[in-house]
């Protein structure tokens, strides 16, 4: 599988697992472990949760997913705004590590920017970094200028990822977010790769082996710097995820796919869900 390397050095696969909405019923519980696990062996070591998914249950379903598992897998979690000051982030960090049932927290991220300074959050990333609660920090649906602003703060140059809403039909951060972060090596994991499903039918997509789910996907790991997270809610889903790691798009399919879902004209702000 395609990976990608973090400004750290590490290197993650370029498709992994998202959790979104995983934790909030207990009758799927074992459904969405399986569908974690699935992936894991598939390749897709890369686990994206947060403190806001489920409140909590998103991590307690990877903490079980993840047992006997932990050194194969890269585990991505993230900090409410609310509670991104100095202590509130550190205490929030202990909540999510004993919530995961591990000792580190691979990358971990303000969720999107709140009152708090962002010099502050990027203190208590910092301190935790130090103390080996996690292993580097991010940010999550930050625009240009908040990406700058927060580069410019001590600690900002260490800002392993941005975190943003893009897929087919969300490509206005293309006109200069994606190109900030090439130029500043910050890779991009794309949330919502799908749109929230509509992608998954949608008949503009490409007549060929594949489903449009996969088609979307595969557009997006085509390119350099690229991290796709979409959510795994089932064995069959993960299963089908992963086949657009391996799929190749031509040159001139690429340009049909880009006809079809043409790049607004004008810069919109940073869009989010």
């Amino acid at each position: 599988m395609k990976s990608v390397v973090l400004p750290g050095g590490r290197q993650v696969p370029a498709l992994g697992l998202g959790t979104w909405k995983m934790g909030e019923d207990g009758g799927r519980r074992a459904a969405e472990i399986a569908a974690l696990q699935r992936g894991i062996d598939l390749g897709m070591t890369l686990i994206d949760t947060a403190e806001m998914y489920g409140e909590g249950g998103a991590e307690v379903v990877v903490g079980e997913a993840i047992q006997g598992r932990r050194d194969r897998v890269f585990i991505v979690s993230k900090v409410y705004p609310h509670n991104a000051t100095r202590r509130g982030t550190i205490a929030a960090c202990e909540r999510s590590l004993k919530r995961l049932g591990i000792e580190t927290i691979d990358l971990y991220l303000l969720h999107w920017r709140g009152s708090v300074p962002l010099a502050e959050t990027l203190d208590a990333f910092v301190e935790l970094e130090r103390t080996g609660k996690i292993g580097s920090f991010g940010v999550s649906n930050f625009d240009t200028s908040d990406m700058q602003e927060a580069w410019d703060l001590p600690g900002g140059q260490e800002i392993a990822t941005n975190q943003i809403l893009y897929n087919l039909t969300r490509r206005s951060v293309e006109h200069d977010l994606l190109p900030w972060c090439r130029n500043h090596r910050v890779p991009v994991m794309a949330y919502s790769p799908m749109e929230q499903g509509r992608l998954v039918r949608d008949q503009k997509l490409l007549n060929r082996d594949a489903t449009p789910a996969q088609i979307a996907l595969a557009w997006l790991l085509t390119m350099e710097g690229i991290i796709a997270i979409p959510k795994s809610s089932g064995v069959r889903h993960v299963e089908e995820n992963r086949v657009a790691a391996d799929l190749v798009l031509t040159i001139a399919e690429l340009s049909l796919i880009d006809r079809a879902f043409p790049r607004s004209k004008a810069r919109k702000p940073l869009e989010m869900l």
